[in-house]
């Protein structure tokens, strides 16, 4: 058989018989429940608190008691000496009062619950034995939840504290460093969030780090991977659907947006969901309500949205293949993420701590480097961009003999066409094969630059400033090469 823990008392009274009477009172249940103390003043109480820390779980508190300490103000001096305590106030003073300004006061002070005591003619009891031990029982109860509430939290801040360790966003350059000042700010709001970036320099890991310094880290962070589920699965994958809604329904199934309620829902690759799947997202956004496959009624969600995407959507909306009104929905506040090989040191930076993850991983010693591999690397323009940095530093341990020199990084096992790489600007694409005057190209260069720019700009002054130029410069610029 469980034993019971018994529950501690403090009684605060300077009267020797309701002294007598609270412990007759409890006396039903003296193997559960035990007077350990009993003070006659306030500053005592507070002295004995203070001496023995997590002694007394319950103060029984007399509201009249004699001294310059007591009422409100000694109840509020035990919950500063320890919030778990709970108390509980006797009182002659409630007998007439018809309102509830004296028990909120109290409560408002720190005190659990109060009663009026019995009259003084009634010897036995300080108040009716029932209620008065139930209040004990249930004030113990509240301390024993308040303090596994606190080991709970402590646990879960712990947690989320090891999550951001791990995903740290690593690098010192000047777009990293505004990308974590942007995590920052943007972490403390619910809008939406669109996240561009090429494959591989780590969108779903901005995602993670804003999901966790928000105030929805304790909740789930649900991934998607947009592109990789079949067109005809998306709408059942993110709004669920009922038993035999159709053939091979076996079983109910939450949607993603249900698993990710209070949390945060992140939709990697969105330019690649189909326009039927569009609609009902951006029914979503719109109404806060999701409409399972095989459902009539609508479920309420409340979810975060993090979008991602390696395409220009207004590209893809121009072209017809992505909803405006959506692209809109989910580009509230863009996040653009640069490529690897335009952020300098932190190619190295990244590298090594690579180097030293593996290492441990492989319960190996991190390899030494050489200066000309680490040059190799900066040149390099790691069109795979961070994740493929990550593979690099793994073939390279697995290969490495204790140091890694130019000639191993040079390795197209290891760097694959090192030097032969795409350039950054793709001139095919902008004249289409054709060769023209240079001041030719500038202006169709300037064209689709200032279109693209506003294209993912909410006003003409919001493109102005973004490249960094007056509105009126940037207006008179557009006239000029026949956009306006």
């Amino acid at each position: 058989m469980e034993k019971k823990e018994l529950i501690n008392i403090l009684l605060v009274e300077d009267e020797e018989f309701d002294v007598l009477r609270v412990r007759r009172t409890v006396s039903y249940y003296d193997n559960r429940i035990k007077i350990l103390d009993v003070v006659s003043n306030g500053r005592a109480a507070l002295e004995l608190i203070k001496d023995h820390p997590d002694t007394y779980d319950v103060v029984i508190l007399d509201y009249q008691i004699s001294g310059g300490l007591k009422g409100e103000e000694l109840i509020t001096s035990i919950k500063n000496l320890d919030p778990f305590i709970q108390i509980i106030v006797i009182t002659k003073m409630t007998i007439n009062i018809t309102n509830y300004d004296f028990a909120n006061s109290l409560m408002r002070a720190g005190a659990y619950w109060y009663c009026t005591k019995y009259p003084g003619n009634i010897e036995e009891y300080i108040y009716q034995p029932t209620d008065f031990i139930l209040s004990i029982f249930n004030a113990y109860e509240k301390k024993r939840l308040e303090r596994y509430k606190l080991r709970s939290d402590k646990k879960l801040t712990q947690n989320i504290e090891n999550l951001l360790e791990m995903k740290k966003i690593i690098g010192d350059s000047e777009p990293m460093k505004q990308l974590k000042e942007n995590i920052e700010k943007y972490a403390k709001s619910d809008v939406n969030i669109l996240i561009n970036g090429a494959s591989g320099t780590g969108k779903e890991l901005v995602a993670w780090n804003i999901h966790l310094k928000s105030k929805r880290k304790y909740e789930n962070f649900i991934p998607i991977n947009c592109g990789s589920i079949p067109g005809e699965l998306i709408e059942s994958e993110l709004f669920g659907h009922e038993k035999g809604s159709f053939t091979g329904a076996t079983a109910n199934k939450p949607g993603l947006f249900e698993v990710a309620n209070h949390g945060t829902l992140f939709l990697d690759e969105v330019a690649e969901l189909p326009l039927s799947a569009q609609v009902k997202l951006l029914r979503v956004l719109q109404d806060g309500e999701i409409e399972k496959i095989g459902r009539t009624g609508k479920i309420n969600v409340d979810a975060r949205i993090i979008a991602a995407t390696n395409k220009n959507l207004a590209n893809e909306v121009m072209n017809g293949k992505f909803r405006e009104d959506l692209y809109y929905r989910l580009n509230v506040v863009p996040i653009d993420i640069i490529p690897l090989r335009k952020r300098g040191n932190d190619i190295i930076q990244l590298f090594n701590h690579f180097l030293d993850y593996f290492s441990e991983d492989m319960n190996v010693e991190p390899p030494k480097v050489d200066e000309q591999a680490y040059e190799i690397l900066l040149n390099y323009k790691w069109p795979g961009n961070v994740r493929e940095l990550r593979n690099v530093v793994q073939r390279l341990i697995i290969n490495s003999n204790g140091i890694i020199t130019a000639k191993d990084i040079s390795n197209p096992m290891i760097l694959r066409n090192h030097i032969i790489v795409k350039e950054e600007t793709n001139f095919e694409d902008l004249y289409q094969g054709q060769v023209l005057p240079l001041k030719d190209m500038e202006k169709l260069f300037r064209i689709k630059y200032f279109k693209y720019v506003r294209s993912i700009s909410n006003s003409d002054s919001s493109a102005a400033e973004k490249l960094g130029m007056a509105p009126s410069n940037f207006y008179r610029m557009c006239k000029e090469l026949g956009i306006k």
